[in-house]
């Protein structure tokens, strides 16, 4: 018998007219919803770098214009930048400890079949995706307990997302398998050991989802500090940016009555059309480093836990 010949190269597929033109006109949607989304980002960062007066005439469009670091250099004059800085990454830090001390243990308790009271539980934290008391009520639950400009005021209130909880939930229900559990109950394992020495090392894709979760959402609050925090020395950094705008917006409101002044003026506008872009890419960096760090969990994370309810 001859052997058969299993190195003969396979002819392509000829593709016909119609999938060509489909192909073609996906790739140029999808072209132009890319220049759409990203264009922007790409003209914050080259305005942050070029001169004021270039932005101001509309002449930054695909490159800076007159380098410069006007902008940068004005934002970190002000010293309540630096400490805002510190003060965010410290209310980030423990605002993520604190929400995977309350979440993780949560969700791997309700996520075992063996736990009667479950479903009422689970029924009542979902009740509270849909309910809330309201913001005045909120305040007052946390001056009566003495938290204003404390760090805790911006913890405590939303140490528990109802949401990240249900899908750590289904990442242990789905994830660690009955086996394990059998396995440890077999070699005397209490709860609390299962849950620290075999679920959270075997839990690292939904662990770095949640930090990314939290950690983004504490990083980009200031509305809460706005509420619960006074004192400067304990602003966040997005409290502290939006403060400088504002004032620098406060002093362009005042009336120029000579030519000198008005053309200060001018100058100091466009000056501050800089700084709002620098302090868009200051506010942003963080949050850029901290993507590529989880993104090798990510996917795995959020599929595994949102296949099952």
């Amino acid at each position: 018998m001859k052997k058969e010949n299993y190195n003969m190269k396979t002819k392509p597929v000829k593709r016909c007219r119609e999938d060509v033109i489909f192909d073609t006109v996906i790739f140029i949607i999808l072209t132009l919803i890319l220049f759409v989304v990203a264009y922007p980002l790409y003209w914050v960062i080259i305005s942050s770098f070029s001169d004021p007066t270039a932005v101001s005439a509309g002449k930054v469009l695909l490159r800076p214009m007159g380098f410069t670091l006007k902008g940068y250099a004005e934002v970190f004059k002000n010293s309540q930048v630096m400490r805002g800085f510190f003060n965010s990454i410290v209310i980030t830090f423990v605002g993520v400890c604190v929400n995977l001390a309350v979440t993780l243990p949560t969700a791997y308790a309700l996520s075992r079949d063996n736990f009667s009271g479950k479903k009422p539980i689970t029924v009542f934290y979902m009740i509270t995706m849909f309910f809330g008391g309201g913001m005045i009520p909120t305040y007052l639950v946390v001056k009566n307990m003495q938290l204003l400009n404390t760090i805790w005021a911006l913890v405590l209130p939303g140490c528990l997302s109802v949401y990240n909880m249900i899908v750590a939930r289904t990442f242990f229900k789905s994830n660690i398998s009955e086996e394990l559990y059998e396995a440890g109950e077999i070699d005397g394992c209490t709860q609390s050991r299962f849950f620290f020495q075999i679920a959270l090392p075997l839990s690292k894709a939904i662990i770095a989802i949640m930090v990314l979760y939290y950690g983004v959402g504490h990083w980009n609050s200031y509305f809460s500090a706005l509420l619960y925090i006074s004192d400067q020395d304990k602003y966040p950094l997005q409290l502290v940016l939006r403060n400088i705008l504002i004032t620098n917006q406060t002093a362009l409101s005042q009336t120029a009555t000579t030519a000198a002044a008005r053309a200060a003026l001018q100058e100091q506008q466009q000056l501050i059309d800089v700084m709002k872009y620098s302090l868009i890419i200051i506010s942003s960096v963080p949050v850029l480093i901290m993507y590529p760090l989880v993104q090798k969990h990510f996917v795995k994370g959020v599929m595994i836990g949102s296949v099952k309810g």
